[in-house]
């Protein structure tokens, strides 16, 4: 597999690692090379099993019924019998994160214990129902139930991401660090898997003795636009990680920065950006971004959040449909024509002594609104504010400080239907991720997405 170099860099060849059928690759925080267990069917070999159903349905029976069969007690079925295919043995399981598009698919991840030939140890596995494609893909075990087909799979063979298996065969990620000149490419390797949103996109640090690197897989259809991205952003001066390379199957290599995550900073109280330092940030984004693809817009996709609620939170259905329907008129026909980064956070943003020193994930950078890029990184530090443990007053008055800036940058109107519109998405949060109490999460976001569209949010 060619390893397609950055700025300034010399081609060189990765020799991509061959799939192997649900064989057990390397848990996160563990040295490349561990033991592999005896590889099970055959990539696209559909297996008879019939988990167990809950009889409860709503307005839309059958994406009630594949959640169901996904997150409830029956999904245990479908990773024993995928698991034993490969020689392990599933002890215990839970959901980690659940990716629900109404009358489209449904796709989870899991935590899991398994115990293989050589010993327990902690695996992610991620399951699919509604993207039939996947039982094709090499490493995957296809369980029929009735009608439908569940796909299941390990971290490293995940159907849409093909990149994520060479990172597992110590030969092919020895070359791939050799080329990208990681010092002791050849010795033990440690993977710390850092974000992953099965099918979508995994973010994975590989360290050395004495070097690191971050690789982020994708689908391979994105590869070669991300790398771009990120390229045309480090030589505007934006402190965006330089990219180093990218391979066909959906990697880019990109170079450590330095810097604390924004978010521990503000939970702990430390120096944190001012309004005016995140604006003149956003300053400096090259008018060549207006070039770029164009993404949907939090807001824009108001109406799908609402969807997702509703599902799974029936009680909620109608506010959340009302609340969209109030984003969505007051952003449609208006997409906008300015330089954004498409998805700004406090997570997304690394800070030393206070300073701004690292803009992170770029992926959805191009022509949008400048108050689509504020709202959303308001939206997030009010989210903060509602977090059990975090300080909800502190936070809230941090949040506050930078509305009230934002709206004088780019409107009050602008900035609150758009802050409102990214609450709305992170609504679904709470259900995606499976955290404890979470239908009455999902309740206190609506809340607030409310207080944003009723004008009370900034009094």
């Amino acid at each position: 597999m060619p390893l397609h170099p950055g700025p300034a860099e010399t081609p060189a060849v990765m020799t991509a690692g061959t799939a192997l059928a649900t064989a057990p690759g390397n848990p996160a925080g563990t040295s490349a090379g561990t033991s592999a267990g005896t590889a099970g069917t055959v990539p696209g070999e559909v297996a008879e099993l019939r988990p167990a159903r809950s009889a409860a349905t709503d307005q839309d029976g059958l994406v009630a019924t594949d959640l169901d069969v996904l997150t409830g007690p029956g999904a245990g079925a479908l990773l024993t019998a995928a698991v034993a295919t490969a020689g392990g043995e599933v002890t215990t399981w839970s959901v980690r994160q659940v990716d629900h598009r109404p009358g489209r698919s449904t796709t989870v991840s899991y935590r899991a214990s398994v115990r293989w030939p050589h010993g327990v140890r902690g695996e992610t596995l991620g399951a699919s129902l509604g993207r039939p494609d996947d039982a094709q893909r090499p490493g995957v075990v296809a369980l029929a139930d009735g009608d439908r087909t569940a796909v299941v799979w390990m971290f490293q063979d995940d159907p849409g991401l093909p990149a994520l298996r060479p990172l597992h065969e110590p030969r092919a990620l020895a070359r791939l660090l050799r080329d990208l000149c990681v010092p002791d490419a050849g010795g033990p390797v440690r993977l710390q898997v850092l974000a992953y949103r099965p099918t979508r996109r995994a973010v994975v640090e590989a360290s050395t003795p004495r070097g690191r690197v971050f690789l982020k897989v994708v689908r391979p259809d994105r590869v070669e636009a991300l790398h771009a991205r990120h390229a045309l952003l480090a030589d505007a001066g934006l402190p965006v990680p330089r990219p180093l390379g990218w391979t066909d199957n959906g990697l880019v290599a990109l170079a450590p920065l330095h810097g604390t995550p924004m978010r521990e900073v503000v939970r702990d109280g430390g120096r944190a950006p001012s309004p005016a330092q995140v604006l003149e940030l956003l300053d400096r984004l090259p008018a060549a971004v207006r070039g770029l693809p164009r993404r949907r817009s939090w807001s824009e996709g108001a109406a799908h959040y609402a969807a997702v609620i509703g599902i799974v939170l029936p009680q909620e259905a109608e506010r959340a449909a009302r609340l969209a329907a109030a984003v969505t008129d007051a952003v449609a026909g208006d997409p906008g024509d300015e330089p954004t980064h498409g998805d700004l956070y406090e997570a997304q943003v690394l800070l030393t002594g206070g300073r701004i020193t690292g803009l992170l994930d770029v992926d959805s950078a191009g022509p949008g609104h400048r108050a689509d890029d504020l709202g959303c990184l308001v939206a997030h530090l009010e989210t903060l504010s509602l977090l059990r443990g975090w300080d909800a007053p502190r936070l809230r008055a941090y949040a506050r400080e930078h509305a009230r800036a934002y709206a004088d940058a780019v409107g009050a109107d602008a900035l609150a239907v758009r802050t409102a519109g990214v609450l709305l998405s992170l609504a679904t949060g709470p259900h995606r991720v499976q955290e404890a109490g979470w239908r009455e999460a999902t309740s206190r976001r609506l809340d607030a997405v409310e207080r944003w569209l009723d004008g009370t949010a900034l009094r």
